[in-house]
C-alpha cells in the first residue's frame, strides 16, 4: 500500500498515506546529533529488553512533568514500536480456544497475530 501511495502522489494525485506509519519529516537535528554520538562512543550494543534504566527514567521524569503521570522506571516498558508491543501481549496472552476483539479499521497484520498465536481474531466494527 504504501509504494501504491507513493505512485499516485508521484502522478500528481491528492493522496494521504496511511499504511507505513512512518513520519513525513526529517529526523529532528538533536536526535541525529545524539545518534551520531552514541555511535562515536561506542553505544552500539544491545540494551535489555524492557529498555535502558536511563531511558525509563528520563520517560517518568517526561510523563510527570508533561502529564502530571507518576510511574517508577520498573512500570514502562521501551519497544521498537507498537506492533512488536502488540504482538508480543497477543503471544503472551492468547492461545487456542480464545476469541481476540480485533477493532476495524485495523492494520492487516493484527489478525494474523491473533492467528499466530492459536485464537480466533473476532473483527468488531467501529
Amino acid at each position: 500500500l504504501t509504494d501504491l501511495a507513493r505512485s499516485l502522489k508521484e502522478q500528481g494525485l491528492p493522496v494521504i498515506g496511511l499504511a507505513a506509519g512512518e513520519p513525513d519529516f526529517d529526523t529532528p537535528e538533536a536526535i541525529s546529533e545524539a545518534g551520531i554520538q552514541a555511535i562515536k562512543e561506542g553505544v552500539t550494543r544491545y540494551t535489555p529488553n524492557s529498555g535502558t534504566s536511563e531511558l525509563r527514567t528520563a520517560i517518568c521524569k517526561k510523563l510527570k512533568e508533561d502529564n502530571g503521570l507518576e510511574y517508577t522506571p520498573e512500570e514502562v516498558v521501551v519497544s521498537n514500536g507498537a506492533k512488536q508491543s502488540i504482538a508480543q501481549a497477543v503471544a503472551a496472552t492468547c492461545g487456542p480456544g480464545d476469541e481476540v476483539i480485533v477493532p476495524a479499521p485495523f492494520w492487516v497484520s493484527y489478525p494474523e497475530m491473533v492467528r499466530l498465536s492459536g485464537a480466533e481474531p473476532v473483527i468488531l466494527e467501529c
